[in-house]
């Protein structure tokens, strides 16, 4: 035993630069495996604890068009044992709001007359702010999204504009509002001191809606107490119905995509790690032939030699684990910290659970680490004693080198190719599995780095593919808030008599509801469109938009739960009305996961319309007719482009993702750079005499780096161009499994191949550094020295 500690502790100090890069790989390996499986967990068990300490709603129930009576809904849900029913809170709807002067668009608020606090149902919890009862009179709670969106401070006042009238409310708490402040969304709830509301909003034209909660004491139960709901209502429940899987999804999707993305991405790189410590031993076994013949004939067996590469690579291994898994606790906690800052009711969000992964992860690498030890240094068994004395290798493994540089030779002379470029490709040929590893090394760095950008890319320029989204792509959106103070017909005309615009057309919402034999019926946002939805740029991925009034198209994961396609028939209550609509087509949505459909005006046969799209003849001038409508009917209405609509819904993307996307991108070019500098250094230990001779007979030491490093240059150029191929085809796909549940089974990616090429040749500078790094040794060495090594 105390022979193979010796020969143990003798290899990690002979390698000292080697086995340091191996800890450093195994490091990074960990971090990722370990912050990824830790954002996985503990992103839907912080929600839903923050989800248990509010007595979160599992359903939002929206009623104001009546089709219902609020007041019976609520009774009837009071009245179930096993669900706590929220009392009916009252509202109105408001999109007319100003901040520090700056008109807001596309922020739709609902203005609740506060109850009491606390609540049976969604409580709120303030987090900036002194905890009252309810707003003291003058002032209002605003969500966390809200907050944080448009810079919102304590203290800060917001203009309100009803149409009727405006008003200034001042900010005197910040809240986790749930249901309506995860990020991404548009909507959110303002509450107001009672007083106010009445005083402010009873006046104002529309409707007064209600809205109440629902929290099942078993939520798996839900649907049959739906089902005597709607037996006690003689028919479907037909108005707005918030799922429990609605409000969690966005809180969780970024984390989703980041940890799905390290886990397949922290796979690769312990595989890497796993083929390097494979690669080091087989180099270890090659480079010690004669020491491993010599320690067998004095008597050291083959499992005891075995046992030294085991323990050696377990100690390293045990190195490198701990600290990545103290360095994941570190990056777990900001992520996820970061992407559900909405949630946050203190400094933090609580403890980041993960003990027992980290025990399980990191016993895990290390068994793997041992069990692929064991296997690469089985080898040793073969060192024959006999031939390893004469050859240095075993005799089969020295005429297979021998007739691989004599074949590399011949083509080479055929070739024509200059001398050093000559010795960079020989250097190559004779390093066949290091020549592997370095492809491999770039095709993954390249393959990261071009995926992060072109993901990146495709989601700040959604606009050039905001109908694969689920969007419109008109240039500009109107929104009406004042009806009272708004004329359609003069506002038509206006639009008529301005040359600039190409088209124009009405859009609105209703709720629709999708009965069905094996599931509770569907409740769902469906939208509605006076015109073309053609004209504005609307797709699917089968079939067409509808065009008559007996058609429609829904999103696909109605589809999925309707099991419906393109040509089949289905049912659909519109405003209380049963009816029987034809399937055109089929579409891909973000919003609202693609639980949604179109119809035309005809098939809704009510005035549900208030947002005008708008289409330019020159795109250019969208800010310049937007300013000027919002000038000209600024009581009325609310006007933006869809630049400005977009950028509002998808720059917290942008923001969540850049930090971890640009980490892994930098682990794996630090992974590229550290392991072919391990692999140079190797085999420019092995070529020592080569070089010697290289240098005997003129040849400069500067020449022969350059040398080595354009056969290293020719790999990572393959590697790099393999790369492209990878992330720009390959780990979309890996993405794509995930968002498919959020409604897009087609990735949009916008690919600028000039770029993608161009981020790719980080992976060749990479490379191409490190080696000549790398062979800064031969420069420092006499030929005389080289010769003798």
């Amino acid at each position: 035993m105390k022979t193979i500690v010796t020969l143990c502790i003798g290899n990690i100090r002979k390698r000292k630069i080697q086995n340091g890069l191996i800890v450093i790989l195994i490091m990074l390996s960990t971090l990722l495996l370990a912050t990824s499986i830790t954002l996985i967990q503990n992103t839907e068990n912080l929600f839903e604890k923050k989800h248990k300490e509010t007595n979160g709603a599992h359903q939002i129930l929206t009623m104001g068009e009546e089709l219902h009576d609020p007041k019976v809904v609520n009774k009837w849900w009071d009245s179930q044992k096993g669900v706590t029913a929220s009392k009916l809170i009252p509202f109105k709807n408001l999109s007319g709001i100003k901040i520090n002067g700056k008109e807001i668009s596309n922020l739709y608020l609902f203005m609740m007359n506060t109850p009491e606090t606390p609540v049976s149902v969604d409580q709120l919890i303030v987090i900036e702010g002194k905890k009252q009862k309810h707003p003291q009179k003058g002032t209002i709670w605003i969500p966390t999204s809200m907050a944080s969106s448009y810079d919102i401070s304590l203290g800060e006042d917001i203009e309100f504009h009803t149409g009727e009238n405006t008003f200034k409310l001042s900010v005197s708490a910040i809240v986790v509002d749930m249901p309506f402040g995860g990020p991404f969304t548009t909507n959110a709830r303002v509450w107001m001191n009672e007083q106010d509301y009445e005083e402010q909003l009873q006046a104002m034209t529309g409707k007064e809606k209600h809205m109440m909660a629902l929290r099942f004491d078993e939520y798996s139960q839900s649907a049959a107490y739906w089902e005597s709901f709607e037996r006690y209502l003689n028919k479907p429940y037909l108005e707005s119905k918030m799922e429990y899987e609605s409000i969690a999804s966005f809180y969780l999707i970024i984390n989703k995509v980041i940890g799905f993305v390290m886990v397949f991405l922290g796979t690769i790189m312990m595989s890497v790690s796993l083929f390097i410590i494979g690669f080091s031993i087989s180099d270890a076994i090659l480079s010690n032939y004669k020491t491993i013949g010599v320690i067998k004939s004095i008597g050291v067996t083959s499992r005891g030699i075995i046992g030294v590469y085991v323990m050696q690579y377990g100690f390293l291994s045990i190195v490198s684990i701990i600290p990545g898994l103290l360095l994941s606790s570190l990056l777990s906690r900001v992520i996820i910290e970061s992407s559900l800052s909405f949630l946050q009711s203190g400094d933090s969000l609580g403890n980041v659970q993960g003990l027992a992964n980290y025990l399980l992860i990191g016993g895990t690498i290390l068994i793997i680490v041992i069990i692929t030890t064991f296997f690469y240094s089985r080898k040793t068994r073969s060192v024959d004693p006999v031939q390893a004395i004469r050859y240095g290798m075993s005799e089969a493994e020295s005429s297979k080198i021998t007739r691989r540089l004599n074949n590399s030779n011949r083509i080479l002379h055929s070739i024509g190719l200059p001398f050093q470029v000559e010795i960079g490709i020989k250097n190559l040929s004779k390093n066949m599995r290091s020549s592997a590893l370095m492809i491999l090394l770039t095709t993954f760095t390249s393959a990261v780095l071009v995926f992060g950008f072109v993901l990146l890319n495709s989601i700040i320029s959604i606009k050039e593919t905001a109908p694969s989204w689920g969007y419109d792509s008109s240039n500009i959106a109107v929104t009406v808030f004042n009806e009272s103070a708004f004329s359609k017909n003069n506002f038509e005309e206006y639009l008529l008599s301005d040359k600039r615009i190409k088209n124009f057309g009405w859009v609105g919402e209703l709720t629709g509801v999708f009965p069905s034999d094996s599931s509770p019926p569907l409740n769902i946002n469906i939208s509605v469109v006076e015109g073309s939805y053609d004209d504005f740029g609307f797709e699917n991925i089968h079939g067409r938009n509808p065009h008559n009034k007996n058609e429609i198209a829904i999103g696909v994961n109605v589809a999925r739960a309707l099991k419906k396609d393109v040509g089949d028939v289905l049912d659909v209550y519109l405003g209380g009305e049963k009816q029987r609509l034809i399937v055109t087509g089929i579409y891909q949505s973000i919003a609202n996961k693609s639980y949604s459909a179109r119809i035309t005006s005809e098939v809704a046969k009510t005035n549900t319309t208030d947002i005008v799209f708008i289409n330019l003849n020159d795109v250019t001038q969208s800010n310049q007719v937007a300013d000027e409508l919002n000038e000209t009917f600024n009581e009325s209405i609310s006007v933006s482009t869809q630049q400005m609509l977009l950028d509002s819904v998808f720059k917290e993307a942008v923001a969540l993702l850049i930090m971890p996307l640009s980490l892994m991108g930098i682990l794996f070019i630090t992974v590229t750079f550290i392991m072919i500098f391990s692999i140079s250094r190797i085999n420019v230990r092995k070529e020592s005499s080569t070089y010697g001779i290289y240098k005997s007979i003129g040849m400069t030491s500067n020449k022969i780096r350059w040398s080595i490093t354009s056969g290293i240059f020719i790999l990572s150029a393959v590697g790099a161009l393999f790369g492209v191929v990878v992330g720009v085809k390959l780990l979309p796909l890996v993405l794509q499994n995930i968002l498919s549940q959020y409604g897009l089974i087609e990735l949009p990616l916008i690919i600028n191949w000039g770029m993608a090429l161009g981020i790719s040749c980080l992976s060749i500078i990479a490379a191409c550094l490190s080696c000549w790094l790398s062979t800064s040794v031969i420069s420092k060495t006499s030929p005389r020295i080289l010769i003798v090594e």
